[in-house]
């Protein structure tokens, strides 16, 4: 394993005018984006909008083809990626496993940054004192031996940010970590994220989603992105506001926030009768 990457610094994401071609397609127009250390970002826009790609970019799993990405204090292009990618922890709600490891053996996982246990690899008794921590905080303890056919999709939600978190990242990307979970999954899996960012003051995390009830309490900014391009960004009550969420969507909804969170609406005769 590559040794850590110093972290001396405040902006842990400068994005500045960033492209993004692909095939001859404009996938990231002009996109400018500055994260700081602590803050809980969420980048949200219609399917398509270009959340993903973005978020692979500042993955560093992706270079830009214009424009310059600067992650963790190291400028895409100039720094070994693969080092990089140790103190970034990625959680993809499509985690291609293919054996029916145990939830904690997943977590452990994130130890190596593999899919699969390494062959002959045991971990130390510090990754597994932290896999076991990671694991409760995540609400798992329960279902820490059971194995991955086994586990709901909430519950594998978690694990996957548990197996994120071993390596100790300053920075946590969720790619659309509530996908295809029913409101009490959602609900729990939010209520951890936010435990998380309580647990972790110093951690750092940008969220992608294109549904605003899937947004934890604790988010802190936001940035609307349509047809690749930033349409605006800043604190999030600036942000995710019934002017801003219509123009992005391009359709008529209300915005609301209770508890902290937030939820959209479309405004009554929005929908033509055809």
């Amino acid at each position: 394993m590559s040794a850590a990457i110093p972290v001396p610094y405040d902006v842990v994401l400068d994005v500045q005018k960033l492209d993004l071609v692909r095939d001859g397609r404009l996938l990231l127009d002009e996109v400018s984006l500055t994260v700081r250390a602590g803050e809980h970002w969420a980048l949200l826009g219609p399917n398509g909008a270009g959340k993903s790609t973005l978020l692979s970019v500042l993955g560093a799993y992706t270079h830009p083809t214009r424009g310059t990405a600067d992650i963790l204090g190291h400028r895409m292009g100039r720094v070994n990626v693969q080092d990089l990618r140790m103190r970034i922890g990625h959680v993809n709600p499509r985690h291609p496993l293919q054996s029916a490891r145990t939830a904690r053996e997943v977590v452990l996982t994130g130890a190596t940054g593999t899919i699969e246990l390494v062959p002959r690899w045991t971990p130390t008794g510090e990754q597994l004192r932290r896999a076991d921590e990671l694991i409760e905080l995540l609400g798992l303890t329960a279902r820490a031996g059971a194995r991955w056919p086994e586990l709901s999709q909430g519950e594998r939600g978690r694990a996957l940010i548990a197996r994120a978190l071993m390596p100790d990242p300053d920075l946590l990307l969720l790619d659309e970590p509530a996908t295809g979970l029913d409101l009490v999954a959602r609900e729990r899996l939010l209520a951890r994220i936010d435990a998380l960012r309580e647990h972790r003051p110093g951690l750092t995390s940008v969220l992608v989603t294109h549904h605003l009830e899937e947004l934890p309490a604790s988010t802190t900014h936001a940035l609307l992105l349509r047809d690749g391009g930033v349409l605006t960004a800043g604190p999030a009550p600036e942000v995710l506001t019934t002017d801003l969420i219509s123009a992005c969507f391009d359709h008529p909804v209300t915005i609301t926030r209770t508890h902290g969170r937030w939820s959209a609406t479309s405004r009554p005769g929005s929908f033509s009768a055809g």
